[in-house]
C-alpha cells in the first residue's frame, strides 16, 4: 500500500459546524481525518484498505493540488472527481464532495457524496453535504431521505446538524423548504419531538409565531419535560407578546430549575417588559447576591432604577460598571441620559462623548447633537451631523431624523419636510418617517399629508397609540370633525388609559365640544400626570372660560417663568390675557 499525504483545500467540517475557506485551509497546510479516515485508523492491521494509485491518478492529485493551492477550485475539483473514480479510497471522494459543495456545483456535489457513501454508506458528514445539497436544490425526496437517515442514526444531534446546515445556506437559503422536508420527516416519524422542534425554530426565522407555538406545543406534547423545548416555547410566547404565558412557563422553569441563570434572566427580562419592576428587582437583587461580580445584571437592575426614576440608586451602579472592561460605553451612556434628565446638559454632553465603540456610540452620537440642538447650539450640532456614520437603514433614518430636528430647531419646516420627502422616496414603510413628515406637515399647514401619513401608519399598525392620538388631537385642534376625532382618542384612550397626552386630548375635544366640566376634569388629570406647557395651555384656557381666572393667571405666571419662549403660551398671553 502506498501512503501518501493529501493537503486539504476546502475543510467544510460540519462535525463541528465550521466552514473554512480554501484559501485558509490551503495557507494553514493541514490534513482534517474524515470520519472514515478515524474509522480506518482504528480497523485492525489484518484488514487494511488496499489503494492502488497509478501514475495517471497520482497526476491527477498532483494538479488537483496545486489548482487548489492556486485557488482554481474547478481544475482541483476535476483532479479529486476523477482520481475518486478510478481509486477505491473514500477520502477522494470526500476531497470532491467538499470543494464540489464550497464552489456550489450541485451536480459534482451529488456525484462525489455518492461516490463516498458507496464505499462509506453510513458516514455521516457525507450524508450532512448530501442533505445540504439537496436543500440548495430544493430536491424533496432525496432531502426527506438523507434527513431521515440523520434523524434514525444521530437523533441527538439532528437539532444542532439541521441548525448548521440553514447556517450553511446563507441568506439565499429557502428556509420554507427546509420546514417542508421536516413535514414529510415529521409524517413518517410522528413520534419524534426534536422534529417539530426545530420546526418551531425555523417558524420563527419565517416571523410565523402562530406556527412556532403550535410546533413546539407538538414537540412538548411528545416530551412534556423538555426543558429546552419548554424555555423556548416562553422565549415564543414573550417575542408573541403574550407575556402572561411566557412567565409563568419561566416562572415553573425557574422552580424546577433554581440554580438555572438563564432562565432566571429570561423571566426578569419578561417581569420588565409587563412594567413589573419590583417583581424583576427582586429577581436581579437575589442573582447578584449570589454572584456578586455579575455586571449583566448589575446593568439590569441599573435600568429597573433608570424606569422608576430613581436616579440616586441607578447612578452608582452605572459607575461602578465604567471600571468593567466591555461595559464603559453603556454606563457612559446612560450617566449622560441622567444628567440630561435631571438639567445638566453640559455634564451630558461629556457623557455622550464618552462612548466611543460599540451599539451604543451611534445612540450616543445621536443624543449628543439632539442636546445641542436643545440647546440652540446649531452649529456644533451641524458638524457633528456631518460626521455621523449612517451604514445601516435603520441610522440611516435616525439620522433623516435628526436632521428633521436641526431644521425643526431653526423652524425651516419647509426643508424637514422636503427631506423627509425625499427619505420616504426610498423608506416608504418606515413608520417614524412618515410620524415625523405628519408632525411637520402640520405646522407647514399640509393637514392632508398628515392625514394621509398618520392613515398609512394606522393601515399597517392600527393600535399605534401615537399616531391615534396624533391624528385626533389634529382633527380636534385644525377642523370641526370632532364625531371622528373622538373614535382615534376613544380608541388611543383605551389602549394607554394613563397616558397624559391622550388625556389631554381627549380634555382638548371636550372643550371645543363646550363640555367645560368634563374637559377640567381630563385635563387637570392630563397635569397632574405630566406638567408640560401645552397640557397647562390647555387647562388654564378652560379655567378662563369657567371664570376662574385667577387660578389661570397663577398657572401661567409659574409655567412661562420656567419657558419664557414657549410660543403656545406667548400665543395665550397675547389673545386672552393681553386682549381682556
Amino acid at each position: 500500500m502506498l501512503n501518501y499525504k493529501l493537503i486539504v483545500v476546502v475543510a467544510l467540517v460540519f462535525l463541528g459546524g465550521c466552514v473554512v475557506s480554501p484559501k485558509q485551509a490551503a495557507i494553514k497546510n493541514e490534513v482534517v481525518p474524515s470520519e472514515s479516515q478515524t474509522k480506518a485508523a482504528e480497523q485492525p492491521e489484518s484488514s487494511p484498505v488496499e489503494t492502488a494509485i497509478d501514475p495517471d491518478v497520482m497526476y491527477m492529485l498532483l494538479v488537483a493540488e496545486i489548482a487548489g493551492q492556486r485557488e482554481r477550485y474547478d481544475i482541483a475539483l476535476e483532479g479529486y472527481l476523477e482520481a475518486a473514480k478510478r481509486v477505491k479510497d473514500e477520502r477522494l471522494a470526500e476531497r470532491a464532495a467538499k470543494i464540489a459543495l464550497f464552489i456550489r456545483d450541485a451536480e459534482k456535489t451529488d456525484a462525489a457524496v455518492a461516490l463516498w457513501l458507496k464505499d462509506d454508506p453510513n458516514n455521516l458528514t457525507a450524508r450532512k453535504i448530501a442533505l445540504l445539497s439537496a436543500f440548495r436544490r430544493e430536491a424533496m425526496q432525496a432531502a426527506v431521505d438523507h434527513a431521515k437517515f440523520l434523524l434514525d442514526k444521530d437523533p441527538e444531534d439532528f437539532e444542532t446538524t439541521i441548525v448548521e446546515l440553514v447556517k450553511a445556506l446563507g441568506a439565499k437559503g429557502d428556509i420554507t423548504f427546509v420546514y417542508d422536508v421536516l413535514d414529510e420527516v415529521a409524517a413518517q416519524r410522528p413520534d419524534q419531538a426534536v422534529v417539530y422542534f426545530v420546526q418551531s425554530m425555523l417558524a420563527m426565522q419565517l416571523n410565523s409565531q402562530v406556527l412556532a407555538r403550535e410546533k413546539v406545543k407538538t414537540a412538548l406534547a411528545i416530551r412534556p419535560d423538555w426543558d429546552e423545548a419548554l424555555l423556548f416555547q416562553a422565549q415564543v410566547a414573550a417575542y408573541s407578546g403574550d407575556l402572561v404565558e411566557a412567565r409563568a412557563l419561566l416562572t415553573d422553569l425557574a422552580e424546577k430549575q433554581p440554580d438555572n441563570i438563564k432562565v432566571k434572566k429570561l423571566l426578569a427580562q419578561v417581569l420588565i417588559k409587563s412594567s413589573d419592576y419590583e417583581a424583576a428587582q427582586a429577581l436581579y437583587t437575589e442573582l447578584l447576591e449570589k454572584n456578586p461580580e455579575d455586571d449583566e445584571s448589575r446593568f439590569a437592575m441599573a435600568l429597573i432604577y433608570l424606569q422608576l426614576q430613581q436616579d440616586e440608586k441607578a447612578v452608582p451602579l452605572f459607575k461602578a460598571l465604567l471600571e468593567k472592561p466591555g461595559w464603559q460605553d453603556q454606563a457612559s451612556f446612560y450617566l449622560g441620559r441622567i444628567a440630561v434628565r435631571e438639567g445638566r446638559p453640559d455634564e451630558g454632553l461629556v457623557w455622550f462623548d464618552k462612548v466611543t465603540g460599540g451599539a451604543f456610540r451611534f445612540d450616543a452620537s445621536v443624543a449628543a447633537i439632539s442636546l445641542l440642538i436643545k440647546e440652540n447650539k446649531f452649529d456644533e450640532a451641524l458638524s457633528r451631523l456631518q460626521n455621523l456614520p449612517s451604514k445601516t437603514e435603520e441610522q440611516r433614518m435616525r439620522t433623516v431624523l435628526v436632521k428633521t430636528e436641526w431644521y425643526n430647531g431653526q423652524k425651516q419646516y419647509d426643508k424637514a419636510f422636503a427631506l423627509l420627502s425625499d427619505a420616504l422616496e426610498t423608506m416608504p414603510k418606515e413608520k417614524d418617517l412618515l410620524y415625523a413628515r405628519a408632525l411637520v406637515a402640520e405646522r407647514i399647514d399640509r393637514l392632508d399629508v398628515l392625514e394621509s401619513d398618520l392613515k398609512r401608519i394606522l393601515a399597517e399598525n392600527p393600535d399605534d397609540v401615537s399616531a391615534l392620538n396624533a391624528l385626533g388631537y389634529t382633527l380636534v385642534d385644525r377642523t370641526r370633525r370632532y364625531d371622528e376625532a373622538q373614535k382615534y382618542l376613544d380608541k388611543a384612550l383605551s389602549l394607554e388609559p394613563d397616558e397624559a397626552v391622550i388625556i389631554d386630548s381627549y380634555g382638548w375635544l371636550q372643550y371645543k365640544l363646550n363640555n367645560l366640566d368634563a374637559a377640567l376634569e381630563y385635563l387637570q388629570r392630563a397635569y397632574s400626570l405630566q406638567q408640560e406647557n401645552e397640557i397647562a395651555g390647555h387647562l388654564l384656557e378652560v379655567l378662563w372660560r369657567l371664570e376662574r381666572k385667577d387660578e389661570a393667571r397663577e398657572l401661567f405666571d409659574r409655567v412661562i417663568k420656567d419657558a419664557p419662549d414657549d410660543e403656545y403660551l406667548l400665543d395665550i398671553q397675547r389673545r386672552i390675557f393681553n386682549a381682556e
